[in-house]
C-alpha cells in the first residue's frame, strides 16, 4: 500500500492506493463516512486488494485533504469524484462506500451511472432526523477530546473492542485540524438540504449490494427498504453489527463484498 497525494481543481488530495502484482486488475474506490478518513478501511482493503486494485481516497474535506471554505453540497462532492477519478485514470470502477460515502455514491449513480458494480454499507441520505448516536458523534466532531471521541465510537459499534485508542486519537487529531469542523457541519447541511433520493433511486441502473449492521444505532437498520428502491439491487444484513461493518467483521465484510463483486450469485 502506498500513500499518495494529488491535485484535484487546485487542491491537495491524500489516497490510499493498493496496487496488485498482475497487470489488467479492476480498480476498487472505497469511500468513507462524514468525519472519517482513508484510515477507516485499513482492516477491509488489504483483503479486498487481493483481488483489486484498491484506491481510498481521503474526501475533500476530510482526512488529510484539503479543507476550503466552500459549500460542501451533494453536487460539489458529486463534482469532486468525478475530477478525482478523471485525474487518476480511473475510469468505471467498482465502489464500495459508507454512510455518506453512500450517499454521495449513489448520487454519482444516478448522475453519471459511471460504476460496473456499487457495494453501499448503510447509506445517509434517507434519514430525515438525526439519531442519538449521530447526535454524539456530531459532538465528537465539534468538541473532540478522547472521551468525547471514545463515548462516540463505542456508541456506533455493536462490538467495543473494535473501537481502538489508535482510531480514537486519529479522529480527534483530525478535528483539530484547521476548517475540520467547517467542513463537517457545511458537510452535514449539504446532506440535509441535498435533493431526496426516494423516486430518483428508480434510475441507478448498475448491480448495486446494499449492506447494513443489524445493530447499527447511527443509521438504524429500518432506513435499509428505501436503497431497494434501486432495480438490480439486493440486501444483506450482518447480525451482531453496528454502523461499520468492515471495522467490526472485516472478513465477513469483504466476503460479502468480493461474492457481489465478482459475480457470485446470490444465496
Amino acid at each position: 500500500m502506498l500513500q499518495r497525494t494529488t491535485t484535484v481543481n487546485g487542491h491537495s488530495i491524500r489516497y490510499l492506493d493498493y496496487r496488485l502484482p498482475f497487470d489488467n486488475a479492476k480498480d476498487l474506490v472505497l469511500l468513507h463516512g462524514i468525519g472519517a478518513s482513508a484510515d477507516r478501511w485499513l482492516r477491509a482493503a488489504p483483503i479486498l486488494s487481493r483481488y483489486f486494485r484498491v484506491v481510498v481516497p481521503d474526501i475533500i474535506g476530510f482526512g488529510y485533504s484539503d479543507k476550503p471554505t466552500v459549500e460542501y453540497t451533494m453536487e460539489f462532492f458529486c463534482d469532486f469524484l468525478k475530477d478525482l477519478l478523471e485525474n487518476l485514470n480511473i475510469s468505471r470502477p467498482n465502489m464500495i462506500a459508507s454512510s455518506f460515502g453512500g450517499h454521495l455514491a449513489s448520487e454519482f449513480a444516478i448522475r453519471y451511472g459511471d460504476i460496473e458494480r456499487l457495494v453501499l454499507v448503510s447509506p445517509s441520505g434517507m434519514m430525515r432526523t438525526s439519531s442519538p448516536t449521530l447526535d454524539g458523534y456530531i459532538m465528537a466532531a465539534l468538541y473532540p477530546t478522547f472521551d468525547n471521541a471514545l463515548k462516540a465510537f463505542r456508541e456506533m459499534a455493536n462490538d467495543p473492542d473494535a473501537v481502538t485508542d489508535d482510531i480514537i486519537m486519529d479522529f480527534v487529531n483530525r478535528m483539530r485540524l484547521p476548517n475540520a469542523k467547517y467542513a463537517f457541519m457545511s458537510t452535514l447541511l449539504g446532506i440535509r438540504y441535498s435533493p431526496p433520493l426516494t423516486g430518483r433511486l428508480s434510475s441507478v441502473s448498475v448491480p448495486t449490494l446494499i449492506v447494513w449492521g443489524e445493530a447499527d444505532k447511527m443509521i438504524p437498520v429500518q432506513y435499509a427498504k428505501h436503497f431497494t428502491e434501486i432495480p438490480n439491487s439486493e440486501l444483506k444484513i450482518i447480525p451482531d453489527c453496528g454502523h461499520t461493518p468492515y471495522v467490526e467483521e472485516p472478513e465477513k465484510f469483504s466476503k460479502i463484498a468480493l461474492d457481489f463483486l465478482n459475480g457470485k450469485s446470490r444465496d
